[in-house]
């Protein structure tokens, strides 16, 4: 009789063991039901309350019971900051090694084709966990420069407008060096080589590459703009780019150039001043630099922009054909009342 209780008592604890662990078990695999995949971005100062936190509103998790279990029992220290993407298949136990290992989710990272460099790092900082201030820091840095071989005008040309994976918590050196890796990647001999062959160094041809960009957002003509600048350079004749101005005044909205800001005192001033100016007045896309490596051979040596305002242009070989065209640009502007 005495047996058959004893019997009784270790099934009662065995079933109520089996309960407790399949009950722990359907806890830890409970899925967090996540709409879609969505990243979880983790800062240096969370904890495991801003954690759970962020599980409940960032990913609408509908229950981290299992979650805070693993927590309470393994802990998460040290937080390991980064993004972590999550999906509908993700539970409380995958979640947890996801994290307490920092196995980062990569992320895209979008290099714009901008006007500045400021305009670039504060896109980039957007993107990272890095801030443009300390993005600034280290590329505004003359010495800095200096050492990974630009200048401050001619650093517009490390960056290759393009979508990279990265990890979210890069810091400043390491987006750098990345920017580096995929310059030399791009500028392999090939390209080097078609540079050499008309005439430019790379960062030549990213400096003519941003004029032709501001000069013309139609692809199609992008090679036909770069032609006719080539040739100016080939006859030593002023670039006369209308966007050099621009960007000498960093008046970008200007929408008339007029004589007396023509007169401006700047290096990218190619009204002024003869040959290339000091940089880019832009940052570039591939097909932009592409186009110069692949100009269009033609005698073109002046252009004036449509005056159906189409965004493209009017080219001439004569400096009378050109004056035509001017013509009925300017009484176009002046139809419309754009000073």
């Amino acid at each position: 009789m005495r047996k058959k209780y004893i019997f009784l008592i270790v099934g009662i604890i065995l079933v109520v063991v089996a309960t407790g662990i399949t009950g722990i078990i359907t806890v830890m695999n409970h899925p967090f039901r996540i709409e879609k995949n969505t990243y979880l971005y983790i800062d240096a100062d969370d904890n495991t309350d801003s954690i759970c936190h962020k599980l409940t509103t960032q990913l609408q998790a509908s229950s981290l019971k299992g979650f805070k279990l693993l927590t309470t029992v393994g802990g998460l220290d040290p937080i390991h900051p980064g993004a972590y993407q999550f999906g509908q298949a993700d539970n409380a136990l995958t979640a947890y090694r996801r994290l307490k290992a920092g196995a980062q989710t990569p992320v895209n990272l979008t290099i714009p084709s901008v006007r500045t460099v400021g305009k670039l790092l504060r896109t980039v900082s957007h993107q990272l966990m890095t801030d443009s201030a300390s993005l600034a820091r280290l590329l505004m840095d003359s010495t800095y420069c200096a050492q990974i071989g630009y200048t401050r005008e001619t650093l517009p040309c490390l960056f290759l407008p393009n979508t990279y994976e990265v990890y979210w918590t890069m810091t400043p050196e390491a987006f750098v060096k990345r920017m580096q890796k995929e310059h030399d990647r791009f500028w392999n001999k090939e390209r080097k080589a078609k540079a050499q062959s008309i005439g430019l160094t790379p960062e030549e041809v990213v400096t003519l590459a941003s004029i032709v960009e501001e000069e013309t957002a139609n692809n199609a003509e992008k090679p036909m703009v770069a032609g006719l600048y080539m040739n100016r350079l080939h006859a030593e004749m002023p670039l006369q780019a209308d966007p050099t101005v621009k960007f000498a005044l960093q008046d970008f909205g200007l929408r008339r150039i007029l004589h007396a800001h023509l007169e401006t005192e700047s290096p990218y001033n190619t009204y002024k001043h003869t040959g290339l100016p000091p940089g880019p007045i832009r940052i570039p896309s591939i097909q932009g630099i592409e186009s110069v490596l692949n100009y269009t051979r033609h005698d073109y040596l002046y252009m004036c922009a449509k005056e159906d305002f189409s965004g493209t242009h009017n080219f001439a070989a004569t400096f009378t054909q050109h004056l035509a065209n001017a013509r009925k640009y300017q009484q176009e502007l002046n139809r419309r009342k754009i000073k």
